[in-house]
């Protein structure tokens, strides 16, 4: 079978190229431009992907297992299915994850679609993830990794059944620390090479506040007179005001540094209310909640009913804890709407942020995601903070 693998530069993805070539397949190793770095900024320096040092990297990795390598310009399609989109919701007052639209979007569709010209009938990664066949529908199963420290099916539940059967991840049943010993024994370049946790495309010079004023005064969003720019109110939930802001787009759920404002307790932004310009703050309960709203849902596998337990994960490494997901819409299995209700309340529900719902009774079964929405009638207590990064330990 001849296999395209997506290769970024990381020691991942060069040790899947490496396992599917001993493995026998026909290896074809593609890195994706996205983004200039040096015109459009985001920086090239450690914990940061895709920059024209991780091409060259990929290239070398490439050589080194035997295969050959293409580089195909992807930056327009990662513009307006990524970057764009980021924008957008980051100036709702939301705390999005690229990586999710960058899976769906780029690597398992753009980057699909190009493979296939390159006569590849599917598509590898570095992911740690593990795939199943169904025995009763045939379709695949996303299942956590073996080393639950690296497991990364959170990025990976907005993937169709279309997807799926032509994803491969090679690395799904290896630990970190396998991964780089293979790669050193194979003498790969970049055995060693710290793992990106940034943002790609955010400078970590400006910072997201400076990036989205920058992205945004490109057409289409008119940030001069976007709410989200000017300064505005800070309140509490019921409307009482505490003072005011430089503008909502240095600010996010959860924050607590920086309001400015003197309390007998600790406040964190519980809300942010862009069309309004309010940031709205409360104590560290208002962070919690037992009701978590999701919108755009993609449920990989077939529901079983309209309300079932499941075990819940509201940010990438938040732990799995036990909820019962409510549908609103039982009949789609994509795009519909539905609600966790967690019988422990949960700190830091981030709308714009996804949860990931897993099988009680099989802990590494994947079922579905969706997007954290706004609790109705948000103030927003009960709407925390969450990751804006794409890997462990990523934030912008």
């Amino acid at each position: 079978m001849r296999i395209a693998v997506a290769m970024s530069g990381g020691v991942d993805s060069s040790v899947a190229a490496l396992l599917l070539a001993r493995e026998g397949a026909e290896v074809v190793g593609v890195s994706m431009h996205l983004w200039d770095h040096d015109r459009e900024g985001g920086g090239s320096g450690e914990g940061r992907c895709c920059t024209l040092d991780d091409l060259r990297t990929a290239r070398r990795a490439a050589e080194a297992v035997g295969v050959p390598h293409y580089t195909l310009d992807l930056r327009e399609r990662f513009l307006e299915a990524v970057v764009r989109p980021f924008v957008a919701s980051y100036l709702e007052g939301e705390t999005p994850v690229p990586c999710l639209a960058c899976n769906t979007d780029v690597k398992f569709d753009a980057l699909f679609r190009r493979a296939r010209a390159l006569g590849c009938e599917a598509v590898a990664t570095g992911h740690y993830a593990r795939l199943e066949r169904d025995a009763e529908t045939g379709e695949l199963r996303l299942l956590k990794a073996r080393d639950a420290a690296k497991d990364q099916t959170y990025f990976l539940y907005e993937l169709t059944p279309e997807q799926l059967a032509g994803a491969r991840f090679p690395l799904g049943d290896l630990t970190k620390t396998e991964v780089r010993e293979l790669a050193r024994e194979a003498g790969l370049p970049n055995w060693d090479k710290p793992d990106s946790q940034e943002i790609c495309f955010v400078p970590a010079s400006e910072g997201p506040a400076g990036f989205i004023r920058r992205e945004a005064e490109r057409p289409g969003f008119a940030l001069p007179t976007h709410p989200a720019a000017p300064p505005g109110d800070l309140v509490t939930a019921d409307g009482t005001p505490l003072g005011a802001h430089p503008g909502p787009l240095g600010y996010t759920v959860g924050q607590r540094r920086g309001l400015g404002v003197a309390a007998g307790e600790p406040l964190y932004v519980v809300g942010i209310r862009a069309g309004e310009r309010r940031l709205v703050v409360g104590s560290g309960e208002e962070l919690l909640s037992r009701v978590v709203p999701l919108r755009d849902v993609n449920l990989q596998v077939p529901p079983a009913g309209a309300s079932f337990p499941v075990l819940a994960r509201i940010r990438s490494r938040h732990p799995d804890v036990r909820a019962r997901l409510e549908l609103r819409d039982p009949g789609l299995r994509r795009g519909g709407r539905a609600r966790l209700l967690f019988e422990e309340p949960v700190r830091a529900a981030a709308p714009g942020q996804s949860a990931v719902f897993y099988d009680p009774d099989r802990p590494e079964l994947l079922l579905g995601g969706g997007r954290i929405d706004r609790p109705t009638g948000a103030g927003e207590p009960g709407a925390g903070g969450g990751d804006r990064g794409c890997t462990e330990g990523g934030t912008v």
